[in-house]
């Protein structure tokens, strides 16, 4: 098990907390004192009043909310974020409305999930050759529909 040290900021009033035994993923909450307003296709950078921690190999993925982006459009600008375990600053979150609607983000809303993943950093070989495979360079699609 891993230590995730959290410190939390003055406009923040939650610890994140995993809501079932078997989470994989913590709710993030908008650290914000008045309510922001998206409009389709509009994004924004929503603090979360939190500053992290993290082991010696690990990093922090930010991910959507299942409910907001398939109720609302409410999405990661970059799908996955990730935390380096060398940041020290706020977490924010980049968030798009994807949908043909307003929406309107309330202070304390969950916003995102955090999951804490273990990472390996790769000893980089350049090389003039591939190992052939059977797929070789087939792209997007090339192993079915």
């Amino acid at each position: 098990m891993t230590i995730l040290k959290i410190e939390k900021l003055p406009h923040n009033k939650f610890v994140p907390e995993y809501k079932t035994e078997g989470a994989a993923g913590m709710d993030l909450c908008a650290a914000i004192s008045e309510p922001i307003i998206l409009k389709p296709l509009e994004r924004a950078l929503i603090p979360t009043g939190l500053k992290i921690e993290l082991e010696h190999g690990y990093e922090a993925q930010i991910r959507p909310r299942s409910g907001l982006s398939i109720k609302h459009g409410i999405t990661l600008i970059n799908c996955v974020g990730t935390i380096d375990e060398d940041y020290r600053g706020e977490v924010c979150i980049p968030v798009v409305n994807l949908s043909n609607e307003t929406y309107t983000i309330q202070p304390d809303e969950r916003i995102a999930q955090m999951i804490i993943a273990k990472v390996e950093q790769a000893v980089i070989e350049v090389t003039t050759e591939l190992t052939a495979t059977v797929r070789g360079s087939g792209g997007f699609g090339s192993t079915g529909k």
